[in-house]
């Protein structure tokens, strides 16, 4: 049975729903970086990721500041009992447990590539544009990016706040990609 605390993601779904769509049905190759308890993850494996396809998932599984009044000693357990509720025996997860810019260091000394990348770890404006420039690099090309909390306003000062690295992100990158999704998510293809 699956167990969540929070939902944090259901209102974004029409939006997932909307780049399967342009990436034209399930993908092969998913890079999730913040998964929390799970819920998108499973969401993906469920509606996203083909039968026979590979998912990682980077996160800290410690939370962070916005998460102080939630009991997370067993954040890593949940998130894993939920994937392997939801998940077909044909499809492969892979978690990394740490900083996501060492789990992108290891994708990229593995030369992956990945189809749809989901941007939805740290809030910090300095952290989510490195994840960002990071796993460009392991987009296919013809990939997703996808953005979370483009508008999220929950903690003071605009370094604590996705959208300023976000915006730097897409206009530094903009010759090397396409908008295709600009809302309280962002997403690019990449060219």
């Amino acid at each position: 049975m699956l167990q969540f605390s929070q939902d944090w993601f259901s209102h974004n779904i029409p939006h997932f729903e909307a780049l399967k769509e342009v990436m034209g049905g399930p993908v092969d190759s998913i890079l999730e970086i913040g998964s929390f308890e799970g819920r998108s993850t499973c969401w993906m494996l469920e509606n996203l990721l083909s039968a026979e396809g590979e998912m990682v998932c980077l996160d800290t599984f410690e939370g962070s500041a916005e998460h102080s009044c939630l009991a997370l000693d067993k954040l890593f357990e949940t998130w894993r009992k939920n994937v392997e509720w939801v998940r077909k025996e044909t499809q492969t997860v892979r978690a990394f447990k740490g900083a996501s810019f060492v789990g992108l260091g290891e994708q990229i000394a593995a030369a992956r590539q990945f189809d749809f990348i989901y941007v939805d770890g740290s809030h910090a404006a300095s952290d989510v544009l490195t994840d960002a420039v990071m796993a460009f690099g392991l987009a296919k090309s013809g990939a997703v990016l996808l953005f979370d909390d483009y508008l999220w306003v929950d903690m003071p000062g605009l370094l604590n706040r996705p959208k300023i690295a976000i915006d730097s992100f897409v206009n530094l990158f903009s010759e090397k990609c396409d908008l295709v999704l600009l809302s309280s998510q962002v997403a690019i293809r990449k060219k």
